[in-house]
């Protein structure tokens, strides 16, 4: 739920207002069928419009239709049809089944009108809710879509986020155009490649070409170059996977995720332990093994501060202690003590702080709102009196006189609350980031195991 205001801001920058609403009523009811959700949006925007302006059932049945081709909507399964001869005792709960091919099919609905203002003459006139009125014509005939449920789809949004991730971390080691080719890889294969799969599909280097940006000055020879130097590039975000059609280039999506969950704990180690812990932590994730006395001369740090930096990595369990024997009696005079950095656990061991970090932002953020209550119910009275007031034609003597009834450290306490909540609601959505970045890594790591 921390991520909704990110899927609704997602849908809105891709698809405007309209893709806004419908991602935005899916997510608050579970699941609608289309025929509510595009009355309810197309009502929605039409009260927000100039009067006298509507908005059309079509123009949003077409912005859901976009969504659903693009997977970002998907249709929620149902109940199978169980055969009357079976007479074994039902299950405890029903398997929900959809037939893949059906799971992004838009039904044919012909949706002819334009959404309603709650002031409008003919509901008053009727005096029925509109909840009512879909049941009525219902016993005559009912919509084509019933029973045809939809819901957001996650993981698809998951997906959008995981390749935003990957070209903002192109776009930082390398330049724009990088960053440009690799969305534009991204995109091709957004819908042909699973969500889980550690690698995209194929594209050959012509096919980049062709469907990199209008208006994207770049030269095929340009481009192939850009290629062969984001696929020579160590992290290996792009991998070379044969030559026909003048090259053909994955993207390994493991191998960029592994990088971002590294990179996120070496920021955490470089702010936690300083610069010189975080040089300790890559030389040791870098060589694998290392003795203490090893990380003491490659780190090139005196001897006293490199262990006292270790132990305390090693306390954190950011780094791990193996321990080698030459005999089977375990002496230390005999054993070699070898330091390494296992990520995955270390990322295990950070998501868990990080939800921690959430659930605390979430009281403390309870604690301010509980301990201000009263003020905050004061302002609310003092806002709805103003407004009736303005919309009445109230004198701006008589208007000072309402705004005077919260004291000036009153006024002060509330910005202080109000600063204070915005940024643990900053705080939070930061968290949820890297969060994210580490849940993608772990089971994308888990199902390669």
């Amino acid at each position: 739920m921390l991520r909704y205001p990110r899927y609704i801001y997602t849908t809105k920058t891709l698809y405007g207002d309209t893709g806004e609403l419908i991602v935005e009523e899916l997510l608050l009811n579970g699941k609608m069928t289309m025929s509510a959700v595009v009355k309810k949006v197309a009502d929605r925007l039409t009260e927000t419009m100039e009067d006298g302006k509507t908005m059309d059932y079509a123009e949003v049945s077409n912005a859901f239709v976009r969504l659903a081709d693009t997977h970002f909507v998907q249709r929620c399964p149902l109940v199978p049809d169980t055969d009357s001869s079976d007479r074994g005792p039902p299950p405890p709960a029903p398997t929900l089944v959809i037939n893949e091919k059906d799971m992004y099919l838009v039904p044919k609905l012909s949706l002819i009108g334009k959404g309603k203002r709650r002031r409008s003459s003919d509901e008053d006139a009727t005096g029925e809710p509109k909840a009512k009125k879909p049941r009525y014509t219902d016993n005559k005939e009912p919509s084509p879509d019933d029973g045809i449920y939809w819901q957001v789809n996650l993981d698809r949004f998951h997906q959008h986020f995981r390749d935003q991730a990957i070209v903002s971390a192109v776009a930082n080691r390398m330049d724009q155009t990088s960053s440009e080719i690799v969305r534009t890889m991204l995109r091709m294969s957004e819908i042909t490649t699973p969500s889980s799969a550690p690698y995209t599909q194929p594209l050959s280097s012509n096919e980049i070409f062709r469907s990199l940006p209008v208006g994207y000055n770049i030269s095929k020879q340009v481009l192939d170059q850009y290629l062969t130097l984001l696929a020579d590039d160590p992290l290996e975000f792009i991998g070379k996977s044969g030559d026909s059609g003048g090259g053909m280039f994955v993207i390994n999506l493991h191998k960029a995720l592994a990088s971002l969950a590294t990179a996120t704990l070496e920021s955490v180690i470089q702010e936690r332990f300083g610069s010189r812990c975080a040089r300790i932590f890559r030389l040791v994730l870098q060589k694998k093994h290392l003795e203490q006395k090893q990380v003491e001369d490659f780190a090139m740090i005196p001897a006293k501060e490199a262990k006292d930096m270790l132990y305390k990595m090693l306390s954190e369990n950011f780094i791990l202690l193996q321990e080698i024997p030459k005999t089977p009696d375990h002496a230390p005079s005999r054993t070699f003590y070898l330091y390494t950095v296992n990520v995955l656990s270390a990322a295990r061991m950070l998501l868990h702080r990080c939800y921690k970090s959430i659930a605390n932002l979430i009281e403390r953020r309870q604690f301010e709102t509980k301990e201000n209550k009263r003020l905050l119910e004061k302002s609310q009275r003092v806002e709805a009196i103003m407004a009736s007031m303005q919309a009445t034609g109230a004198e701006e003597v008589q208007l000072q006189e309402i705004e005077e009834m919260i004291t000036a450290p009153e006024r002060q306490q509330l910005e202080t609350l109000k600063r204070n909540v915005n940024k643990l609601d900053a705080s939070e959505i930061q968290v949820d980031e890297t969060i994210f970045l580490l849940e993608s890594y772990i089971e994308s790591t888990m199902k390669r195991q």
